[in-house]
């Protein structure tokens, strides 16, 4: 079944023109994996080109979803490896890795886990090497696996996907599953609804909580602020009222901490 459904979708990206694919980016069709109506919300559920499962995984980073940015990069890096003569599989799995955590995000987050010890931990210079030499050390994932948009927009964690049967259905059925096999990994959530979410799985599954590293601020371009204020790059006198600084001061401890000691395991 799902060699079935990565030929379909390959077949549909490969043949696409410029601007089919930019119409399935505003408002997926083709590419739509399932639509469904929840507390007067439509929730669409698009494609998205999974490589196969790294189970020798040491680090498992997890997003919400994808975005449209990240979806369309995504789309673009398949349809550039199909053309390019890319068996289907090989074309998916790059287009994965490609587009996962892309643009400034990607910046934010291996800073911020340079800071935490994270890159010592792994016996790396850098976690930048996660998306170039070193990706067989790396899971990318997200809660929900696949792009969801909420009414056209991006599926931020609200309302929360434990209420909508069918993210909560993905939930277990893609995340849960894919994490129960990487017990071993420690867990990098981004994000406060992220972090809950792993919690609720790991009680699910039955994975310890000592390994998720719960607390660093999403690491979007939106959360700028917080982020500079999380790397020390910019004093708690000059934050505005939008960002409660000691969470953060907290969340920075308590990570280098358990850094420190999954170092010594």
């Amino acid at each position: 079944m799902a060699t079935k459904k990565l030929s379909r979708y390959a077949r549909l990206l490969r043949d696409m023109t410029d601007a089919e694919l930019a119409a399935e980016v505003q408002r997926p069709r083709q590419l739509l994996l399932e639509s469904e109506t929840s507390g007067g919300k439509r929730f669409d559920i698009a494609y998205w080109p999974h490589g196969p499962m790294n189970t020798g995984a040491r680090i498992v980073i997890v997003g919400i979803t994808a975005g449209r940015q990240q979806m369309r990069n995504a789309w673009e890096e398949m349809r550039r490896g199909l053309r390019a003569g890319l068996s289907e599989e090989d074309a998916a799995t790059a287009a994965d890795s490609f587009a996962s955590f892309s643009g400034p995000m990607r910046r934010n987050l291996v800073d911020m886990l340079d800071d935490v010890g994270v890159h010592r931990l792994l016996g790396l210079k850098t976690t930048m090497s996660l998306w170039h030499d070193e990706v067989d050390l790396v899971q990318f994932m997200s809660v929900i696996r696949w792009p969801v948009f909420i009414d056209g927009e991006n599926y931020r964690g609200v309302p929360a996907m434990f209420s909508v049967p069918v993210l909560r259905k993905r939930l277990m059925e893609g995340f849960a599953a894919d994490a129960s096999v990487l017990r071993d990994a420690i867990f990098v959530p981004l994000g406060g609804v992220v972090g809950e979410a792993l919690d609720y799985v790991a009680d699910e599954i039955g994975f310890d909580h000592d390994r998720v590293l719960s607390g660093l601020p999403h690491p979007s371009g939106a959360n700028a602020e917080r982020v500079a204020f999380f790397l020390g790059r910019k004093p708690q006198e000059r934050l505005s009222t939008r960002v409660r600084p000691e969470p953060l001061i907290a969340a920075r401890k308590d990570l280098k901490a358990k850094v420190k000691r999954l170092r010594r395991k």
